[in-house]
């Protein structure tokens, strides 16, 4: 059996740090210089985009920019990907932009169906070919989306996966996306999980588990579970039910492995074997198990897995939105189209 590489001392500071930041801790409290230089320096820069001495850049589109106040993952992407699912449902001509986080390009890129993730990052591709429209990657997402705006002159919604912190993209709506950890033990990097002071206004907010403390007005609830399928490298479908007999490798380079594992196993899945890799991992070291067992991955891990290993199987995520939210979203939609008309 394939084990994940030796962690180097970086890998082992990510996966220590989200211990600490559970509570107010002898370790979190040694951090705490640290996370007030950081808090000024994080301040300053919110006080200079305030009074414009640093400016966002305008576009001539509406910008949704979907993100969170903490590290790691908190389903962002999946949320991405259902407003923009909305926004096409409602006949509007939409566009993504994305840092492509752990991509090996540099520059602004597009991202197409057939990219290879290790170029572009898994999220983007993975929302290049569910949602069919134009997906652009850049570190600025304001260059990103220029170039977008460039070659697909009839969008009027651009998405923003990830950007809440970005500030040079001036936007129209943010979407803040927080999962069970809520803020944690409440305090800035390195010594908690927020990336900026909290509470901290947003348009929106969607939360899996408990709404956190001081949240914006407009919150809904959402919930995260696994569709009761697997797909393989050509989309074709395979019950779980199915799977239920057979002993499973679990394969997860994700924010939060364990909650895959754990959601597997709810599903009635016998887990033989768990491998847990960073996140946006990109698997180049791995190799199949010899012992012939099924192996079951998530569609983020998948992009990367199927190019050399097809026989891979993915278990998407499934996210459920409340219908309140649909709704909040559609009076914004009537309201910055009646005010900032294209």
């Amino acid at each position: 059996m394939t084990r994940p590489p030796r962690q180097t001392p970086g890998q082992g500071l990510h996966n220590w740090l989200p211990r600490v930041w559970h509570s107010r801790g002898l370790s979190a409290w040694a951090l705490r210089p640290v996370a007030a230089l950081y808090g000024l320096l994080v301040r300053l820069r919110l006080w200079a985009y305030r009074l414009q001495w640093v400016r966002s850049k305008r576009l001539p589109v509406r910008v949704i920019v979907v993100g969170n106040v903490v590290a790691g993952g908190a389903g962002k992407t999946p949320v991405t990907q259902a407003i923009v699912e909305h926004l096409l449902a409602r006949q509007r001509a939409v566009g993504i932009v994305s840092r492509g986080h752990g991509r090996t390009r540099q520059g602004v890129l597009a991202v197409h169906p057939y990219s290879l993730a290790s170029e572009v990052g898994d999220e983007p591709l993975l929302l290049a070919r569910h949602t069919g429209v134009p997906v652009f990657v850049g570190s600025q997402r304001a260059q990103a989306a220029q170039a977008l705006l460039k070659a697909h002159p009839e969008v009027q919604y651009i998405v923003c996966d990830d950007g809440l912190q970005h500030l040079s993209l001036d936007r129209d709506l943010e979407v803040l996306v927080m999962d069970e950890r809520g803020v944690g033990n409440g305090w800035l990097l390195p010594a908690g999980p927020l990336r900026e002071p909290w509470p901290r206004k947003a348009d929106m907010l969607l939360y899996s588990g408990t709404c956190p403390a001081q949240a914006p007005v407009a919150a809904f609830a959402m919930t995260r579970h696994l569709t009761p399928y697997a797909v393989d490298a050509t989309g074709a479908q395979t019950p779980l039910d199915v799977l239920k007999t057979r002993p499973v490798h679990a394969v997860a380079g994700i924010a939060k492995p364990d909650a895959f594992f754990k959601m597997l196993c709810q599903q009635g899945l016998t887990l033989a074997h768990t491998q847990a890799w960073p996140d946006h991992a990109d698997f180049s070291h791995w190799s199949a198990p010899t012992d012939g067992s099924l192996v079951l991955c998530t569609e983020k891990d998948a992009v990367k897995l199927w190019p050399q290993h097809p026989q891979v199987l993915a278990v998407p995520l499934q996210l459920d939105l409340p219908e309140a939210f649909h709704a909040a979203l559609d009076r914004w939609i009537g309201q910055v189209e009646t005010s900032k008309p294209l």
